[in-house]
């Protein structure tokens, strides 16, 4: 080997470019954009773009032989439709672009409008009113940053019979409800131990509320339904969004500040806190239900992108005021489809599940994502924010159902490094897809691969969609999500897996024994892709705030090559710490510390035969906890262990134990905004 003389580093350069076959590395191109540019300026920095779509336009130019920057200026971005990155938008062969803030510049990739000119409306109740455009609904009201609540009030289920078609209201103190001037914007909302409901009403005939279709009777059968609770002692019902309930207020509203709007008249109703100026305050009314989808096909893929130190935000999902509404089974998966094998009386034979029910269960849908990747290689979220946000905030990799494109799955090599989710009506994350095409794909290609959700603060999720997890991976071949901090959400913190043992190798036996499952379900002879997840390095707390079920951390179904390790699980009451549900199989849970007044670790193996061959084959290993309490069980001849096991009561841990504490969260140098 020759080493070539320290020459300078241009003269040096000069020389190669002579030599034949070496070829000029192409400079890299920056087109810059900011809110006060012109769309028919060169995109310099002196001269920049005004619009995001235009600096778009202006990459495709470039990026087959160029390494592509996009900067942003401080300012607002206000779209007008969602941005859809295809594959021409990517960087080609060996290029990359980057869409990213200029230094220490805000750069808000926004879906609202900020709405002023505040009048007064009813002296009495300190209500205000702005004009909107007409024909322009939300879910959700953004005031100072903080998510505004829709009026409404608290009944219970003594308070109700349920019918065919809805209720009868039986408490003579809810009269009122009859009076409701505008019966079409009120819903229905029912929590249950894993379930959030949405049914929205049709109409009220004095006592009778009738319900809109399929949502009612897509939420009137299966599990934890709206009419039947697994717990009744622990479910709660609503009435939301009538401009009547303006005050009326119980613990569920966390906001001061409630809000009405009536899209036909094109009116905006805001109750502020108590003392507020209206006039100060930053109002803002989502007008797009999403604003970037990132996707382009399994021939051809988009590759190569980069999202860095943006803020995206106001959006609002409007399917739960649809008539399909919100029939919620689990994690941000719903049934929307209507059934042809509903038995007529399934809202009262139907309400703990029946084969009619399971025949749809590879037919949920998914909550889309505020942004969303798909058919993609090699994308990268890093130091951004994701904030105020109608549901989940970034969808990876979830089925078509829940993707602008219209191509679902097919992610390799995505990372989520460094970045802050807060106030969001759903989850954070959701990965992966629930149907048929993403557990046992026709096409290779469709398989989620190689993800890496690391180094991100997650804060205030779930707040109108509880059922979420902070972060879902479904069926994920191999996903690291590492050293992140999850806080305030309520559901699980971190879930993993899907399928409830259904779709593995031989099935679910405790639904193929009693049919109840797989008379309209195939049984797979082969395993699913779910495989070799490793949950590290997360602390977890304050999570599980309104659900029983669940855990901090949760898996379902077989999940080979998995561990979880070194996680810090505290401030989460009562609930569940680990939890291994329905279906896991050969999963590590390793070095964890775990606090918690309930069980520090649960595996569902309760019931006839959920020992043998369902969940089986897990072990967990040199955990400490300060709780006695382990469920399920554990036995050696279904290869459930627990072994070299440190229970602290009193929380004095030992050095191994601060070590894990202490490393705990976003590593030293992450971005988090």
């Amino acid at each position: 080997m020759i080493t070539p003389p320290p020459w300078p580093r241009l003269l040096l350069a000069g020389v190669l470019l002579l030599l034949p076959g070496v070829a000029a590395a192409a400079e890299p191109v920056t087109f810059h954009v900011a809110p006060g540019g012109d769309d028919s300026a060169p995109g310099t920095m002196a001269r920049p773009f005004r619009t995001l779509v235009r600096a778009q336009a202006a990459v495709r130019t470039a990026n087959r032989d160029h390494d592509v920057t996009v900067e942003l200026a401080a300012g607002i971005y206000a779209l007008d439709r969602p941005l859809v990155f295809a594959a021409a938008d990517g960087g080609q062969g060996d290029h990359r672009v980057v869409w990213k803030a200029a230094a220490g510049a805000e750069a808000l990739i926004s879906g609202g409008m900020r709405v002023t000119g505040w009048t007064l409306a009813d002296a009495e109740n300190d209500i205000y009113v702005a004009d909107v455009p007409k024909g322009l609904d939300s879910r959700q009201l953004w005031i100072d940053g903080t998510a505004a609540d829709r009026p409404a009030i608290e009944i219970t289920h003594h308070d109700v019979e349920f019918t065919a078609h809805g209720f009868i209201l039986k408490n003579p103190a809810l009269l009122p409800i009859a009076a409701v001037k505008a019966p079409q914007r009120l819903e229905v909302e029912a929590t249950g131990i894993f379930t959030d409901r949405y049914s929205p009403v049709e109409r009220i005939d004095g006592m009778q509320v009738t319900l809109k279709q399929p949502a009612w009777d897509n939420n009137s059968w299966g599990y934890d339904t709206l009419n039947k609770p697994f717990m009744p002692d622990q479910a709660r019902l609503f009435l939301v969004n009538a401009p009547e309930f303006f005050g009326k207020r119980s613990e569920w509203h966390l906001n001061q500040n409630q809000w009405y709007i009536d899209p036909a008249a094109g009116k905006l109703y805001v109750k502020a806190r108590p003392d507020a100026d209206i006039t100060t305050m930053t109002i803002i009314l989502p007008r797009l239900e999403a604003l970037v989808a990132v996707g382009g096909s399994y021939d051809h893929p988009i590759r190569n992108l980069t999202f860095q130190g943006l803020r995206f935000s106001h959006t609002s999902w409007m399917g739960p005021s649809r008539d399909t509404g919100y029939a919620n089974q689990q994690s941000g998966a719903y049934l929307k489809e209507v059934s042809p094998l509903r038995p007529v009386d399934a809202s009262a034979t139907c309400g703990w599940g029946c084969p009619e029910f399971e025949s749809m269960r590879q037919k949920w849908d998914q909550i889309p994502g505020a942004v969303q990747v798909s058919a993609a290689r090699d994308i990268t979220f890093t130091g951004n924010i994701f904030s105020q946000l109608g549901q989940v905030a970034l969808g990876i990799g979830n089925d078509a159902n829940a993707h602008l494109t219209g191509v679902g799955l097919g992610t390799d090599g995505v990372t989520v490094l460094g970045n802050r989710f807060a106030v969001i009506a759903g989850g954070a994350i959701m990965a992966g897809g629930v149907r048929v095409e993403a557990h046992h794909p026709a096409d290779p290609r469709q398989v989620n691969r190689d993800l890496t959700i690391a180094d991100n603060v997650i804060t205030d999720v779930a707040r109108d969609y509880k059922d979420n997890a902070a972060v879902l991976a479904t069926y994920i071949d191999r996903a690291d999500i590492l050293h992140n901090d999850i806080s305030d959400a309520n559901y699980d913190g971190i879930a993993i897996g899907w399928g409830w043992g259904y779709n593995d190798v031989g099935g679910n036996r405790n639904y193929r024994e009693n049919q109840r499952g797989y008379l309209h379900n195939p049984v797979f002879d082969q395993p699913t892709v779910l495989r070799n997840m490793t949950v590290a390095g997360n602390r977890i707390h304050g999570v599980k705030k309104w659900f029983f079920d669940g855990g901090a951390i949760y898996n379902l179904s077989a999940n080979p090559g998995t561990v979880i390790r070194d996680n810090h699980v505290f401030d989460i009451a009562d609930r569940i710490g680990i939890y291994l549900d329905e279906g896991s199989k050969h999963l590590r849970v390793e070095g964890n510390v775990v606090e918690t007044d309930g069980y520090w670790l649960n595996a569902n193996t309760v019931g006839k035969n959920f020992a043998w061959g369902v969940t089986a084959d897990n072990a967990a290993t040199g955990n400490w906890h300060n709780s006695s309490r382990a469920g399920g069980r554990w036995r050696a001849e279904i290869g459930m262990r627990v072994e070299d096991d440190h229970l602290v009561p009193d929380r004095a841990w030992p050095a191994a134990a601060l070590a894990v504490i202490r490393q705990a969260g976003p590593r030293p140098g992450s971005d988090c905004r």
